[in-house]
This record gives C-alpha cells, sequence and structure tokens, in this order.
C-alpha cells in the first residue's frame, strides 16, 4: 500500500488550486454528523421542527461544516500539515438533496514557519454555504510522500515499551488486558 503524499512549503505556490470535492447532502449525513458532533439542536434532526422554526428542512450544523472543511484542506495537504487555523463564515444552509462543492486556491504562504493559507469556499444549490480560510504549515523542502517514523513526512516514533502503543498503563485498554478476556472487565 502507497502511503498518503504530503505536500512540502517549497513545492506549493501561491495561486495553486485545490482539486474541488463535491459532497452529497443526504439527511442521513446532515443527522448523523449532527448527532456525532453532540448538536441535538432540534433543527438539525427533526423536519416538522425545522419548518417550523422558519427553514426549508432539516440543515448542517457548523461544527460539521468545519470539519469537511478541514478535511478537505488536509486531504490536499497530506498528512504531514499541522492545520494552525481555521476561520469560516456560513451563509446558505446545506439542506438534504442537494450537494456541497469545495474549492480552494492557495492565497498566502510565511516562509518564517513555513505556513500555507488556503481560501475555502463551499457551494451550494442556494449559493456560498461556507467561507473562509485554513492555514496550515507544511514540512520543508525534500521530497514529498511519507517518509519514516519521525521524519518528516510520516507519523511521530512511539518511545514506550513496545506493545504500548505509548498509552499509559500499557495498552488500549489500560493494564493490557482486553474487555471480556478471563472475565476481566
Amino acid at each position: 500500500m502507497t502511503p498518503p503524499r504530503s505536500r512540502t512549503y517549497d513545492e506549493v505556490a501561491v495561486g495553486d488550486t485545490l482539486e474541488e470535492l463535491v459532497i452529497p447532502l443526504t439527511r442521513t449525513m446532515i443527522v448523523a454528523t449532527a448527532i456525532a458532533t453532540r448538536d441535538y439542536q432540534d433543527v438539525h434532526h427533526d423536519p416538522e421542527l425545522a419548518v417550523a422554526r422558519g427553514s426549508k428542512d432539516v440543515f448542517m450544523n457548523i461544527l460539521t461544516t468545519n470539519g469537511l472543511v478541514e478535511r478537505f484542506v488536509t486531504a490536499w495537504a497530506g498528512p504531514a500539515a499541522v492545520v494552525t487555523a481555521i476561520r469560516i463564515r456560513l451563509g446558505a444552509p446545506n439542506h438534504p438533496g442537494d450537494t456541497m462543492v469545495l474549492t480552494g486556491a492557495v492565497t498566502a504562504k510565511d516562509d518564517g514557519d513555513g505556513r500555507v493559507e488556503v481560501a475555502v469556499r463551499g457551494a451550494n444549490g442556494l449559493g456560498a454555504h461556507v467561507t473562509g480560510t485554513v492555514v496550515v504549515r507544511l514540512p520543508r523542502g525534500g521530497r514529498s510522500g511519507a517518509g519514516p517514523a519521525g521524519r518528516e513526512g510520516g507519523p511521530p516514533e512511539n518511545t514506550g515499551p513496545p506493545g504500548d502503543a505509548g498509552r499509559p498503563e500499557g495498552g488500549l485498554y489500560g493494564g493490557g488486558r482486553r474487555p471480556g478476556k478471563d472475565g476481566a472487565a
């Protein structure tokens, strides 16, 4: 399996565009992502109450929009990128049955610390759903792509004992035991 590619600061130029991302807006997606983000506001899951409050239907919450914007930019930038800022403004609501198309372009670079600013726009059938910027710090120079652990483009090294994945108390479930194994909780 080929590891995900990471862009480097040196290969990115102001004016570069990101490949658009087309997102079908289903009722299931809108409701499930609202619940997943613990946003139980009725306008995100109850069509009758959403209409009673003046909306055409349920609509996407801001946390989901924020996550989709971050996903869009980090998919372009790669796993070595570090998101340092997301600034978005909502416009037209995302309703079920529509499609949102995310587009973006590099608008600025900071040679001092390798930050790149990307302007983002997400549009649906009503107009601009989201506009804003995402700032990412990219690794410098060298080849792009995933590198060895602990080096540019790769994941950090695990310095803990073998098998503990860097977690306290020896594993995912603590103490190195799994629930249900040998009667343990």
